[in-house]
């Protein structure tokens, strides 16, 4: 049952990630690209997580998490320039 659900979970969120790529591409806004690059990211770390229910390592969490503090950094400097259009002050 669980090979099913990991399964699953590749499928659905490979599926959001090519979506939040045509967003990445298309965005009207430069707003709306840095959601979709914000939410890429999130689909990501969930790739992570699953590869790593899959493979029964802790190791991928790991990963994930390291991922998780350089995205979320990446997005508050990409909405800072946009806002200030300054990263550093």
């Amino acid at each position: 049952m669980i090979d099913f659900a990991v399964s699953a979970g590749f499928v659905i969120i490979a599926l959001a990630l090519v979506l939040n790529l045509y967003r990445l591409l298309k965005g009207p806004t430069r707003g709306d690209r840095i959601l979709a690059l914000d939410t890429m990211m999130i689909n990501a770390i969930a790739l992570i997580v699953l590869y790593g229910i899959y493979e029964s390592s802790t190791f991928y969490f790991e990963a994930s998490l390291l991922l998780a503090m350089v995205g979320f950094v990446g997005t508050v400097a990409y909405t800072k320039f946009l806002l200030r259009g300054d990263i550093v002050e």
